[in-house]
């Protein structure tokens, strides 16, 4: 459809008073081209079409060579003002390189994955294979043996940077012996860059769906109003099983708990997955931040752990992306001791709200929503972390050697 005829209007729209939206909206000019909105809607819809307008036909995109050559230092400003980097260094994707990283796998370079699209808004989805993901990997500095991982993730067709106004963020939960085998961090600094395999597992994401979908171009395919500096390298949690008092985020999910059915899709079904069993979970929402930011957790000599996590949750808007609790060990084990000797149990009795909670001045219901647990993190204090952010996917790994 060439020239398609757009007319764009002064946003946002929505918080503004009717005055507003006629001044701004109606009688307002285009953004772009400074003529009037109202006088370039009805001509936009009443002029009769082009000669242009009405020719049909495909267009054929071209792909660009499949190498480049030249030095280090013209290779990384290439990559660079070609936008296939997420603006920081890269690993340059040597056929040497990915050749490397193609070992990680037992499946064919050219097997195709699927589709990577800024959220399915309405952009043209691309096709991806392994090739691809693995070429991505290399440019983050992942090893090969963190590749099934990052195949696993990329088998999802889930992209990490979506075109919201909002500024999603995006993160995976590890479970199962993989954690050891390939050194994701579970103890201290476990949700920051202090690991290569954390890092790097969650910067190739970023990179893949820059370059396997056309995400995260700002002003087109993305348009976070303020941004999301979790984009970076996303959050790569690997739940630290062996100080947990519970059993892992992946065996409870193996089982249906916390599973949620969205209105039109089917209701997700239950893997089965058993402890040590290698899992990854995918999660989106705003993030999670540190417990002290809200105002539910007052200190004392004497904490009542299950309550403040309880009120946390009352604050929540969970009808959207639900509420999760990355809980430290020392928490976790102060829940336990508190009579919730599952996180079934927990969850019950935290998403259980008598009608006179939700009344009190600055709370309310999240209705619809989920209430998730992860247990990661070192033993030398008692902090931990809430926030929106609600699992979607679990998918074993092991497939993906």
């Amino acid at each position: 459809m060439p020239g398609i005829r757009l007319q764009f209007i002064q946003g946002p729209i929505w918080g503004k008073t009717a005055e507003q939206i006629r001044r701004d909206a109606v009688l307002g000019v285009n953004p772009l081209t400074g003529g009037p909105i109202l006088d370039k809607i009805v001509e936009k819809l009443t002029n009769p079409l082009t000669e242009e307008e009405k020719r049909t036909g495909e267009i054929t995109r071209s792909k660009g060579p499949d190498t480049f050559t030249g030095t280090a230092d013209e290779l990384q400003k290439l990559f660079l003002e070609k936008r296939y980097t997420d603006f920081m260094p890269i690993i340059l994707p040597t056929e040497e390189k990915v050749a490397e990283m193609l070992k990680g796998t037992s499946h064919d370079p050219d097997e195709v994955l699927g589709e990577l699209s800024p959220w399915k808004a309405g952009f043209e989805s691309w096709t991806y294979t392994v090739k691809t993901v693995a070429i991505n990997a290399v440019m983050a500095g992942a090893k090969p043996e963190y590749f099934p991982v990052i195949l696993a993730i990329a088998s999802t067709q889930t992209e990490a940077l979506n075109v919201s106004d909002n500024g999603f963020v995006v993160g995976a939960v590890i479970n199962g012996d993989i954690r050891d085998e390939i050194g994701l961090n579970y103890s201290y600094g476990a949700m920051g860059p202090y690991a290569h395999a954390n890092t790097t597992i969650g910067r190739a994401w970023s990179l893949l769906s820059i370059n396997g979908g056309n995400c995260g171009k700002p002003g087109t395919t993305y348009m976070g109003t303020v941004g999301n500096p979790m984009n970076a390298i996303n959050i790569i949690i690997a739940e630290n099983e062996e100080d947990s008092p519970w059993e892992p985020l992946s065996v409870r999910r193996g089982r249906g708990e916390g599973m949620r059915s969205f209105p039109g899709m089917p209701a997700p079904k239950p893997e089965g997955f058993k402890k040590g069993e290698n899992v990854v979970t995918l999660f989106n929402g705003w993030g999670v931040l540190s417990s002290k930011n809200w105002y539910a957790n007052v200190w004392g000599t004497e904490m009542n752990y299950p309550k403040i996590i309880k009120d946390i949750y009352l604050t929540q808007d969970g009808s959207l992306f639900g509420t999760c609790a990355v809980l430290s060990p020392p928490i976790a084990d102060f829940v336990k001791d508190a009579g919730f000797d599952t996180v079934a149990k927990f969850t019950e009795w935290v998403m259980d709200i008598p009608g006179k909670d939700i009344q009190r001045e600055g709370y309310i219901a999240p209705p619809g929503g989920t209430f998730t647990v992860i247990v990661t993190g070192a033993s030398n204090n008692n902090y931990f972390s809430m926030g929106g952010f609600v699992p979607g996917q679990s998918i074993r790994i092991d497939p993906w050697r």
